[in-house]
């Protein structure tokens, strides 16, 4: 069994935009290595279906920290599973519709919001013993000293094209010029708010999916996995 830190245990932290295949590879990787999946992504995601739900609007800060305060929030760890539960709802379809994409970037670019996430998110990881996390800053603030960092990216075109088919598999309608002014405009909130800004950790392999296979990038992964584990190894 891969491990990259004491018992056994294993981290990898995986960032990047959306549309880059972060979570397939993840859900992916989890389950080969025998890992937890931790989606820190549908967090932020059930955030913005709660302050929608309540009428709030998603600039008013103070109303927006009222709404997602002590979340009813149930996300499975298992890589098998997409389900996610809000108050008793699995509302893992309703929060990858169009109306919460457009609204997460200004929820999760409030601070209080993401302290409050971080700290779940945390907690899971150090659960979980054995995970995959993915998200927006887990290599540069969740997990900032996990052993292992990834960084996913790939072109604004081809993760709008990426994002706009899985809308459709889904059944969920769908325009790709829309969704590709949404991914630009969502890359540029997200690396530009003050609080955890969208960027490769220092120490972070940088992983472009652009013209990759889903196996490719697996692979890709793995080998991020196997060398922080041959570094653990060394310092027995």
């Amino acid at each position: 069994m891969i491990s990259n830190m004491p018992n056994q245990g294993l981290i990898l932290a995986v960032d990047g935009p959306s549309g880059t295949g972060k979570s397939t590879t993840c859900r992916a990787l989890a389950k080969q290595l025998e890992a937890k999946y931790v989606d820190t992504g549908a967090m932020y995601r059930v955030a913005t279906l709660a302050v929608l739900r309540a009428g709030v609007d998603p600039v008013d800060t103070d109303a927006v920290i009222a709404a997602t305060a002590d979340l009813p929030l149930e996300v499975s760890d298992d890589p098998d599973s997409t389900q996610v539960i809000f108050d008793g709802e699995d509302v893992s379809r309703v929060i990858r519709e169009d109306e919460v994409t457009r609204n997460v970037s200004a929820v999760s670019a409030i601070p209080e919001v993401r302290q409050n996430l971080v700290e779940l998110q945390r907690k899971l990881a150090a659960q979980a013993h054995r995970a995959i996390v993915e998200g927006r800053d887990i290599g540069t603030v969740v997990l900032a000293d996990a052993p292992a960092k990834a960084y996913m990216t790939a072109s604004a075109e081809v993760r709008a094209q990426r994002r706009h088919d899985q809308n459709l598999a889904a059944g969920i309608e769908s325009d790709f010029d829309t969704v590709l002014a949404d991914v630009e405009r969502r890359d540029a909130a997200d690396s530009s708010r003050a609080t955890s800004p969208l960027r490769p950790a220092e120490d972070a392999v940088l992983v472009d999916t652009s013209e990759m296979t889903r196996k490719e990038v697996l692979d890709a992964l793995i080998a991020v996995v196997k060398e922080s584990a041959a570094k653990e190894a060394s310092n027995d």
